[in-house]
Protein backbone atom coordinates (compact mmCIF):
# COMPACT_ATOMS: atom_id res chain seq x y z
CA UNK A 1 0.00 0.00 0.00
CA UNK A 2 1.01 3.52 -0.65
CA UNK A 3 2.12 6.35 2.06
CA UNK A 4 -1.31 8.29 2.88
CA UNK A 5 -1.18 11.94 4.22
CA UNK A 6 -3.75 13.49 5.96
CA UNK A 7 -3.38 17.06 7.35
CA UNK A 8 -6.46 19.31 9.64
CA UNK A 9 -5.98 22.78 10.94
CA UNK A 10 -7.50 25.10 13.35
CA UNK A 11 -7.28 28.46 15.43
CA UNK A 12 -7.30 28.43 19.11
CA UNK A 13 -7.36 31.50 21.14
CA UNK A 14 -4.69 31.22 22.97
CA UNK A 15 -0.57 31.92 22.49
CA UNK A 16 1.81 29.23 21.29
CA UNK A 17 2.44 28.94 24.30
CA UNK A 18 -0.92 28.60 25.96
CA UNK A 19 -1.85 25.95 23.42
CA UNK A 20 1.97 23.79 23.95
CA UNK A 21 1.13 23.86 27.57
CA UNK A 22 -2.45 21.79 27.01
CA UNK A 23 -0.85 19.42 24.88
CA UNK A 24 2.60 18.88 27.09
CA UNK A 25 0.08 18.65 30.14
CA UNK A 26 -0.36 15.34 31.63
CA UNK A 27 -4.46 15.06 31.06
CA UNK A 28 -4.24 16.44 27.17
CA UNK A 29 -3.78 12.62 26.13
CA UNK A 30 -7.26 11.78 28.24
CA UNK A 31 -9.07 14.75 26.82
CA UNK A 32 -8.24 14.34 23.08
CA UNK A 33 -9.65 10.55 23.08
CA UNK A 34 -13.13 11.10 21.61
CA UNK A 35 -16.44 10.14 23.25
CA UNK A 36 -17.41 6.57 23.32
CA UNK A 37 -13.40 5.47 23.10
CA UNK A 38 -12.29 3.70 25.97
CA UNK A 39 -8.90 4.24 26.58
CA UNK A 40 -6.01 2.16 28.95
CA UNK A 41 -2.72 3.94 29.42
CA UNK A 42 -0.07 1.35 29.93
CA UNK A 43 2.78 3.66 30.17
CA UNK A 44 3.18 7.08 29.71
CA UNK A 45 6.07 9.80 30.38
CA UNK A 46 6.15 13.32 29.96
CA UNK A 47 6.01 15.00 26.76
CA UNK A 48 9.98 15.16 25.62
CA UNK A 49 12.04 13.78 22.84
CA UNK A 50 12.20 9.76 23.17
CA UNK A 51 9.59 9.64 25.42
CA UNK A 52 6.88 7.24 25.12
CA UNK A 53 3.45 6.44 25.37
CA UNK A 54 1.57 2.78 25.26
CA UNK A 55 -1.86 2.48 25.58
CA UNK A 56 -4.95 0.43 24.51
CA UNK A 57 -7.86 2.17 22.46
CA UNK A 58 -11.12 0.79 22.14
CA UNK A 59 -12.94 1.60 19.43
CA UNK A 60 -16.65 0.03 19.88
CA UNK A 61 -15.86 -3.34 21.11
CA UNK A 62 -11.98 -3.22 18.95
CA UNK A 63 -9.36 -2.54 21.17
CA UNK A 64 -6.50 -0.59 18.84
CA UNK A 65 -3.17 -0.83 20.92
CA UNK A 66 -0.54 1.85 19.75
CA UNK A 67 2.70 2.44 21.21
CA UNK A 68 4.76 5.97 19.83
CA UNK A 69 7.44 8.07 20.47
CA UNK A 70 8.21 11.04 20.48
CA UNK A 71 10.65 13.61 18.85
CA UNK A 72 11.55 17.28 17.73
CA UNK A 73 9.36 18.50 21.02
CA UNK A 74 9.66 21.97 21.12
CA UNK A 75 7.12 24.87 22.17
CA UNK A 76 6.02 25.10 18.40
CA UNK A 77 4.86 21.42 18.50
CA UNK A 78 6.19 17.94 18.50
CA UNK A 79 5.92 14.54 16.22
CA UNK A 80 4.83 11.28 17.16
CA UNK A 81 5.74 8.51 15.60
CA UNK A 82 3.96 5.20 16.25
CA UNK A 83 5.96 2.45 16.99
CA UNK A 84 3.28 -0.59 17.25
CA UNK A 85 0.44 -0.55 16.64
CA UNK A 86 -2.58 -0.87 13.93
CA UNK A 87 -0.82 1.37 11.35
CA UNK A 88 2.12 -0.19 8.71
CA UNK A 89 3.23 3.41 10.07
CA UNK A 90 2.27 6.45 11.45
CA UNK A 91 4.26 9.58 11.19
CA UNK A 92 1.90 12.38 13.19
CA UNK A 93 3.13 15.88 13.40
CA UNK A 94 1.66 18.58 15.79
CA UNK A 95 2.87 22.08 14.62
CA UNK A 96 1.47 25.30 16.53
CA UNK A 97 1.61 28.43 14.33
CA UNK A 98 1.33 32.68 16.08
CA UNK A 99 -1.33 34.46 14.22
CA UNK A 100 -1.25 36.93 17.00
CA UNK A 101 -0.06 37.14 20.40
CA UNK A 102 -3.89 35.19 21.61
CA UNK A 103 -4.45 33.10 18.68
CA UNK A 104 -2.23 30.59 16.89
CA UNK A 105 -3.43 28.00 14.39
CA UNK A 106 -3.05 23.74 14.74
CA UNK A 107 -1.84 22.07 12.03
CA UNK A 108 -1.83 18.03 12.33
CA UNK A 109 0.04 16.15 9.24
CA UNK A 110 -0.43 12.84 9.80
CA UNK A 111 1.98 10.53 6.96
CA UNK A 112 0.68 6.88 7.28
CA UNK A 113 0.31 3.51 5.57
CA UNK A 114 -1.65 0.76 5.75
CA UNK A 115 -0.50 -2.87 6.00
CA UNK A 116 -2.14 -5.15 3.52
CA UNK A 117 -3.89 -8.01 3.83
CA UNK A 118 -6.84 -8.48 7.19
CA UNK A 119 -4.58 -5.91 9.13
CA UNK A 120 -4.68 -3.25 6.29
CA UNK A 121 -8.77 -3.89 5.61
CA UNK A 122 -9.06 -3.50 9.78
CA UNK A 123 -7.41 0.11 10.01
CA UNK A 124 -8.57 0.94 6.63
CA UNK A 125 -12.14 0.71 8.25
CA UNK A 126 -11.01 2.29 11.57
CA UNK A 127 -8.49 5.07 10.06
CA UNK A 128 -10.72 5.89 6.70
CA UNK A 129 -10.60 9.62 5.79
CA UNK A 130 -14.01 10.05 7.44
CA UNK A 131 -12.95 8.95 10.48
CA UNK A 132 -9.69 10.77 11.02
CA UNK A 133 -11.54 13.73 10.28
CA UNK A 134 -14.30 12.84 12.76
CA UNK A 135 -11.18 12.08 15.00
CA UNK A 136 -9.55 15.45 14.41
CA UNK A 137 -13.04 17.53 15.05
CA UNK A 138 -12.88 16.22 18.04
CA UNK A 139 -9.64 16.85 18.96
CA UNK A 140 -9.89 20.62 17.54
CA UNK A 141 -12.83 21.28 19.74
CA UNK A 142 -11.16 19.52 22.57
CA UNK A 143 -8.20 21.57 22.36
CA UNK A 144 -10.05 24.64 22.37
CA UNK A 145 -11.64 23.73 25.31
CA UNK A 146 -8.66 22.46 27.34
CA UNK A 147 -6.58 25.76 26.05
CA UNK A 148 -9.50 28.21 27.41
CA UNK A 149 -9.30 26.23 31.11
CA UNK A 150 -5.45 26.68 31.01
CA UNK A 151 -6.41 30.14 29.97
CA UNK A 152 -8.62 30.62 32.88
CA UNK A 153 -5.74 29.22 35.41
CA UNK A 154 -3.25 31.40 34.15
Amino acid sequence: MACRMFEHRFAVLGSVREVAAFHYGSRSFDCLAPPGCFLRVHHQEPLADNSVNEFTMWVGPVPVYWKAVHSEVRETGFVDTQLAGPMKSWVHRHTFERVSDDKTIVVDRVRYEHFSGWRGVRSQILFAKTSLRVLFGWRAWATRRGVRSICCDV
